[in-house]
């Protein structure tokens, strides 16, 4: 089945998370009040808001106190005239701003993750959920950042999760952020922090970079190695009521906020944003004088990639309509992704735009529920750009797979091109199903003897870590063999490390085929070759390929030699980074 997401109610809100008070002991205005807090929130225009005092909900709960109180005295008849304004403003203010109780929890290492609640929430359910986390009894109300020995990343994700609260890691690309360069963490550990299915969001501090350097473009399900995409928000952070006049960088309260289409203004609305696949209903809040944000702009500056592609009609004559179902179906069999139907890639070339673009919505939409097996449930939306009218299909990656096209014909998608499965493949995919379908068994912690679920891996291919220094993407050449005269390959996909064998020069999809073609041309003692070396890693060639390079790739090992073709900058890394001259991130 697919569906059509509704939009007369969608609007953009203006949300900041991320926000201290004066009950966390780093914070510079002491004097401030909780009310000033929240007319500084509708002066900045902000629709939704989170206290997240350091280890603390008593910022929130003093403000709910001070509430209950004037309440308690209005209903006395004892309300000063100073009190009755101030409950009046209390009211008006939060009729206009939804106010969510939260934590900035300092997990082991010292990483920080935002733990945010429904307004309804019991703030004693919260304290409890603090001690739980071996937030020391007499420091629940200090608001420190250091609180000592407390519970470790994944832990605490799914106990913030399982308790009902949204869970993001706060400011993830700088200091104290589970995604912070060079801090001493393996690369397993690293992806599993950003990667975990407990975990919600990001937040990081540079959403308003453009280009391939920003997390959000690090997070967005091309990398093997994260394949899953991020949610990625911004948040203020402030410790302080307005930005500091000799610190600029030391900013006040929606001094960085995001925009966020939601329904209605809700905890359950947030919620139901950061656990969807549509990455378009976030972006960084822009001023009015500011241009505003545009994702499809943003999305053909990208290009083509193993989660994203592009159509500029969907016309039935010359299989344009079927190499969109057949996209459809490789992207539910890989990461899921986002179809843009109505323009092409080459964001300098016109927007076509799709005429009649409700009916071709519909006929879409039965296209896949008819063609595609099992049921697959997909987005379609339209939207406006350059004057015309345009389709985007949100593809989730499928959690019944394999997917297929007529019930027989099984597509993969491969970096930016989709194609056909072979055997090895669709096995594959059919583990997957098989791991993805068995429910989650129970295990015992060695401490305290607490019976918990046991995780499922994230979503997504894992990179093989056992192909050690390795590239991320391309395919490996593993083997040929021959057969009467025929050569028959095993090769390796380096992006999830599967080995598929028994693949012909007529069989393989372009990326493997062209990985065959330029095997062959090699000489019968390869080490011959015209290689330029630097120690045991060895460069073949670079092709100018779409937006970036492509590169054919040898390495030195004990047993012999071993070649990497259609590498990507996706896939450098370590000392390959060096090899063919691309920058560290």
């Amino acid at each position: 089945m697919t569906k059509k997401r509704p939009r007369a109610q969608m609007q953009w809100r203006t949300i900041d998370l991320h926000l201290h008070t004066p009950a966390s002991s780093d914070f510079q205005q002491p004097d401030t009040s909780l009310l000033d807090m929240l007319e500084r929130a509708d002066a900045r225009g902000l629709d939704i808001i989170a206290f997240t005092d350091h280890n603390t909900v008593a910022g929130y709960r003093r403000m709910r106190e001070e509430i209950q109180q004037l309440e308690l005295l209005e209903k006395l008849g004892r309300l000063l005239p100073e009190e009755q304004q101030r409950l009046k403003e209390y009211r008006r203010l939060l009729d206009k701003i939804l106010v969510l109780p939260g934590v900035e929890f300092t997990a082991t290492f010292g990483f920080h993750i935002l733990a945010i609640f429904p307004p309804e929430t019991d703030i004693r359910e919260i304290e409890h959920l603090l001690l739980t986390m071996n937030i020391p009894t007499d420091q629940l109300d200090d608001g420190s950042a250091t609180v000592g020995a407390t519970t470790d990343v994944l832990s605490a994700y799914r106990m913030i999760d399982e308790a009902g609260g949204l869970v993001i890691a706060a400011h993830a690309n700088s200091s104290n952020g589970v995604a912070m360069r060079g801090f001493p963490l393996g690369g397993q550990t690293k992806i599993s922090y950003t990667q975990d299915p407990h975990l919600h969001a990001l937040e990081v501090t540079d959403l308003e970079q453009k280009g391939s350097r920003s997390t959000a473009a690090f997070f967005n399900g091309t990398k093997p190695e994260y394949p899953r995409r991020m949610h990625c928000i911004q948040g203020s952070d402030s410790h302080r009521l307005t930005t500091d006049p000799q610190r600029k960088k030391n900013i006040g309260l929606g001094d960085r906020p995001t925009d966020v289409f939601l329904p209605d203004v809700s905890f359950e609305a947030l919620k139901e944003l950061f656990q969807s696949n549509d990455f378009a209903r976030t972006r960084p809040h822009r001023h009015k004088e500011e241009p505003v944000f545009d994702f499809i702009r943003v999305a053909r500056e990208e290009g083509p990639n193993i989660v994203q592609d592009f159509h500029e009609s969907m016309t039935v004559r010359g299989g344009k309509l079927y190499t969109i179902i057949s996209d459809v179906c490789a992207f539910a069999n890989t990461n899921g992704g986002t179809l843009y139907i109505g323009f092409t890639a080459d964001p300098n070339s016109p927007v076509i735009g799709v005429p009649g673009p409700q009916q071709a919505v519909e006929q879409l939409q039965k296209e896949i529920a008819n063609r595609i097996s099992p049921p697959l449930q997909c987005t379609l939306d339209i939207h406006e750009t350059s004057g015309k009218k345009i389709i985007r299909v949100l593809v989730p990656r499928g959690d019944d797979p394999p997917y297929a096209v007529d019930d027989n014909r099984i597509y993969v998608r491969d970096e930016a091109e989709t194609g056909l499965a072979v055997r090895d493949e669709i096995v594959g995919l059919v583990l997957r199903g098989h791991r993805q379908r068995q429910p989650l068994a129970a295990v015992v912690e060695p401490e305290g003897g607490v019976t918990v679920p046991l995780e499922r891996p994230a979503p997504g291919p894992v990179a093989d870590l056992s192909v050690e220094a390795a590239p991320r993407t391309g395919v490996e050449v593993v083997a040929v063999e021959d057969r009467e005269g025929n050569q028959y390959y095993t090769m390796r996909d380096l992006r999830n490390g599967m080995v598929v064998k028994n693949v012909t020069r007529t069989s393989a999809r372009r990326l493997w085929h062209y990985a065959i073609t330029e095997y062959a041309k090699l000489p019968a003692d390869p080490s011959q070759a015209s290689i330029q070396w630097a120690g045991r890693l060895g460069l073949l060639r670079t092709q100018q390929q779409g937006k970036g390079d492509r590169y054919d790739l040898v390495q030195r090992t004990t047993d012999g030699l071993r070649f990497y073709f259609g590498v990507t900058n996706d896939g450098i890394h370590g000392p390959w980074k060096a090899l063919v001259g691309v920058e560290d991130e």
